[in-house]
């Protein structure tokens, strides 16, 4: 069993950064990738990026990448994923998860994943 408890959203303005924290609690969190998907309203659950557990590798939605960079403190059983250059349209709902999957293709599905916290609102004003 698994709990995330993700932080650090807010509101900012166009072009701020923003460092999000997902904390897990539960055993063996270094076995398992973990996800950050959003979700803005009447929309889809969308993937943005993830780390995998086995060797560190990370994944990002191509609209993100240079923008966001994901990486995990294991010993502090802690995920961030810092955001860089933030757009209105990076408002919505963030949501990190918990997967025992490693493989691209794998990370990207959200039914791919076991665990997941509560989210954490992210606004970006123009």
């Amino acid at each position: 069993q698994v709990q995330l408890v993700e932080s650090g959203g807010g509101l900012v303005q166009a072009g701020d950064s923003l460092r999000l924290s997902c904390a897990a609690s539960g055993r063996a969190f270094s076995r398992y990738s973990v996800g950050w998907f959003r979700q803005a309203p009447g929309k889809e659950r969308y993937f943005v990026a993830a780390i995998g557990w086995t060797d560190g590798s990370t994944y990002y939605a191509e609209s993100m990448k240079g923008r966001f960079t994901v990486s995990r403190n294991n010993a502090q059983n802690t995920v961030y994923l810092q955001m860089n250059s933030l757009k209105p349209e990076d408002t919505a709902l963030y949501y990190c998860a918990a997967s025992v999957r490693y493989r691209y293709s794998d990370m990207q599905r959200p039914d791919e994943y076991t665990y997941w916290g509560q989210g954490t609102q992210v606004t970006v004003s123009s």
